[in-house]
């Protein structure tokens, strides 16, 4: 996939493992709905752990975008929603396991409740196909 990075002094600079904006012509875009810790084997909660909870939700995310034929490097944007603030640091060290050469588009918030009280949820959003 070809895009842009869009990066400029005049906005603040990403504080994490995002880019501060991606410019992508595309004729396909893929929408993955938010994903949250549950193992798809078991239907069940991963750990209690917000790294392990972290990882496995991108580990899920991941797998929807392969089910595109596709791979992470096309992500372009990703939301986060946490239940606490204060795993901030954590989530970053984890996502950025799954993007360090290719940094989406991100937005985080914190959130006062997730689906079966885990503690993330991301989606994200893929582009690819020919630029128009």
């Amino acid at each position: 996939m070809s895009h842009t990075i869009i990066s400029t002094e005049d906005a603040p600079a990403a504080i994490g493992p995002y880019s501060q904006g991606i410019v992508a012509e595309v004729s396909k875009m893929l929408f993955v709905s938010g994903q949250i810790p549950f193992d798809p084997k078991t239907m069940k909660l991963v750990s209690e752990d917000i790294g392990e909870q972290t990882k496995q939700v991108l580990e899920n995310v991941q797998a929807v975008v392969r089910a595109a034929g596709c791979d992470l490097s096309q992500v372009v944007k990703t939301t986060i929603f946490l239940k606490d603030m204060n795993d901030f640091a954590r989530v970053n060290e984890v996502y950025g396991q799954y993007f360090s050469d290719f940094k989406p588009a991100r937005a985080t918030v914190e959130v006062s409740r997730l689906p079966k009280d885990v503690k993330i949820e991301i989606d994200a959003i893929v582009v690819w196909g020919e630029w128009l």
